[in-house]
């Protein structure tokens, strides 16, 4: 089972100081950041994707992309780009066309032609055809065919056609990347037909669509219907599905890759789940930034705060937690900070439990990732992109074992076990 990490040019500065938290006079962003492929050893991912949006945008938007970035990465290529090429690298890297992005337009905004000057421009390995995701799920449908909404056949119809026009130019353009097909449903049986038909079309590697939303039993009923009519030798993706505890019912029905970006962005975007460990998650513990705080610069500005009081608290919060870390203080105390520097804040959430429970776990101390045996503590504090990516590289790693560790158990979970 192969895992891809959608790319967003998320890296981290490798000149960062924590305790000053200044960089590099010298450091050059695109030649001295690092990726997580960089950083984490081994490797916490089999492969990139890259979407078209976020490289190239969309009309009338720009992507993430700055135009110098966009302009090396067609010159370079994706290997030499994303520094695949050093050491022993097997990394594989895969575009598609964001429909996500266009979701709620008519139809894609791209041309299959576009799409494929995109994958060919870059030099990727594998590339998705140009799709359109269909808007809900309801098994009872496949009871009541004709109750269908005209929008999710018109959609699974244009996905379906658009793979075939998609193949016919990878034939005729010679291309050398792998063509990928986007099958879309609405229940298990129409997933089933659209896959049917994309394998008579002549697809071997096909990705599922639009199961981000869904109940792990619907992803698995669906999947089992999908089963029923899979040739032998094909291959499923599922596109930003991650479930690690039914990975061996997913292999089971033919699944060999997935992708999704939620072992990274937890790292900064959950509201508790923020560092992994084997077993379990926690919460990242929160010290805002003065001059990065929007609620604490109006407070400063219109006069009702003071600068230097929120400076000293700031400070005594990082300075403790650096103590803690040598058993030079309490959890006690460094929640005690904390909660002064949050009264300043008006911070009315008390995490002060969640932040003994982490304290007392000190679950840094027992990784052994690249990231928290090089920065200790700091990986634990929510602040600044710096440390919350590289929390997000760390939860990567304890991804990938995840991974390891339950396509290894003896056992498949039941499914929908757990009823997600």
């Amino acid at each position: 089972m192969r895992f891809f990490f959608p790319d967003s040019q998320d890296q981290v500065d490798p000149s960062f100081d924590f305790v000053t938290e200044q960089r590099s006079v010298h450091r050059v962003r695109q030649r001295d950041d690092r990726y997580a492929h960089e950083i984490i050893e081994p490797e916490p991912y089999d492969g990139l994707l890259v979407s078209k949006p976020i490289v190239d945008g969309l009309p009338g938007a720009s992507g993430k992309y700055t135009a110098a970035q966009r302009n090396r990465l067609y010159r370079e290529g994706a290997r030499r780009f994303f520094r695949l090429t050093n050491g022993t690298s097997t990394l594989a890297v895969m575009g598609d066309c964001g429909a996500f992005t266009y979701v709620r337009e008519h139809e894609p905004l791209y041309t299959v032609d576009e799409v494929i000057d995109f994958y060919e421009g870059c030099q990727f390995d594998i590339g998705i055809a140009v799709d359109h995701v269909v808007f809900g799920y309801d098994a009872a449908l496949d009871a009541s065919p004709s109750e269908v909404p005209p929008d999710w056949t018109f959609r699974q119809e244009l996905t379906i056609s658009l793979a075939a026009d998609f193949l016919a130019a990878h034939r005729r353009r010679g291309c050398t990347f792998d063509p990928v097909a986007v099958a879309h449903g609405w229940s298990p049986l129409s997933y089933a037909a659209a896959v049917k038909e994309l394998q008579r079309i002549g697809y071997r590697r096909i990705a599922l669509g639009g199961m981000v939303p869904l109940r792990t039993p619907d992803i698995l009923n669906s999947l089992k219907a999908i089963r029923l009519s899979l040739q032998k030798g094909t291959e499923m993706h599922l596109l930003g599905v991650t479930r690690t505890a039914h990975v061996q019912d997913f292999a089971s029905y033919g699944v060999t890759s997935f992708d999704s970006t939620s072992p990274f962005r937890q790292a900064f975007k959950d509201d508790k789940d923020n560092y992994y460990a084997l077993d379990r998650s926690f919460v990242a513990i929160r010290v805002p930034q003065v001059d990065g705080n929007t609620r604490l610069r109006s407070k400063v500005a219109a006069g009702a705060v003071d600068q230097r009081v929120a400076r000293r608290l700031e400070k005594a919060c990082l300075e403790r937690l650096r103590k803690f870390d040598v058993d030079a203080c309490s959890a006690a105390s460094v929640i005690d900070a904390i909660a002064s520097y949050n009264a300043l804040l008006g911070e009315t959430k008390d995490r002060s439990a969640s932040y003994t429970e982490t304290l007392e776990a000190r679950p840094w101390k027992s990784c052994t990732c690249t990231v928290c045996k090089e920065i200790g503590i700091e990986v634990i504090i929510f602040r600044g992109a710096d440390r919350n990516r590289r929390r997000g590289f760390h939860n990567l790693s304890v991804f990938a074992e995840r991974l390891s560790r339950d396509l290894s158990a003896p056992t498949p979970r039941k499914n929908g076990a757990d009823g997600d």
